[in-house]
């Protein structure tokens, strides 16, 4: 069995750490639809669990191994970060607001799935919580407690920001909020492209 007393406190406070996907939360919440704001949770949590299971089945390995094929996916991740943020600055529309869920949920789920960083931590942290040998499962359970721990978080973060949607669609407020968020993400990628 994995040790999960130990595994929980620190799942949470991976949750916490605001990276790009609490960016994109942020971000699509303040557009005051909690459907879509939970359809950007569950794209961040299909990402995670992309990365968990691969990280069980030792894909994430190839990562490791493989100089190129992790600088291929981090460069696309970079790219694909400075997108999503030059779109915010220089792009919105005020149509945005009523984007279909479905385009919140792929957001959130390539946010995580063009990050080689999520493959490499998902291979180097989870096994620290389960014994040598144990097999698949207590890693798999793992990746489930993560992701659970992952919903409460994001969803509590989910409600704030959307029962604060009316002031944050304000004009002001709302082009404020967009050319922060695209300059973060920008950092983001830039930060990505520039890591070796």
């Amino acid at each position: 069995m994995p040790n999960l007393p130990a595994f929980i406190p620190a799942a949470f406070l991976i949750a916490m750490v605001p990276g790009p996907a609490t960016v994109m939360l942020i971000k699509q919440s303040a557009k005051g639809s909690r459907r879509n704001a939970f359809a950007t949770i569950a794209g961040i949590e299909a990402g995670i669990a992309f990365w968990g299971l691969a990280a069980v089945f030792g894909l994430t390995a190839l990562l490791l191994a493989s100089q190129i094929a992790y600088d291929v996916l981090r460069v696309a991740g970079a790219v694909f970060l400075i997108y999503l943020g030059v779109k915010a600055l220089f792009f919105a529309k005020p149509s945005d607001d009523a984007e279909p869920a479905g385009r919140g949920f792929r957001s959130g789920f390539l946010i995580n799935v063009s990050n080689p960083k999520a493959g490499v931590f998902a291979i180097s942290f989870l096994p620290q919580f389960v014994p040598a040998g144990a097999g698949p499962w207590p890693l798999l359970l793992c990746v489930a407690v993560w992701i659970a721990v992952d919903i409460v978080w994001f969803s509590s973060l989910a409600l704030l920001v959307t029962r604060l949607g009316g002031w944050l669609r304000r004009d002001r407020v709302k082009r404020w909020l967009e050319r922060t968020s695209g300059g973060v993400l920008v950092g983001f990628g830039v930060t990505v492209a520039l890591e070796g």
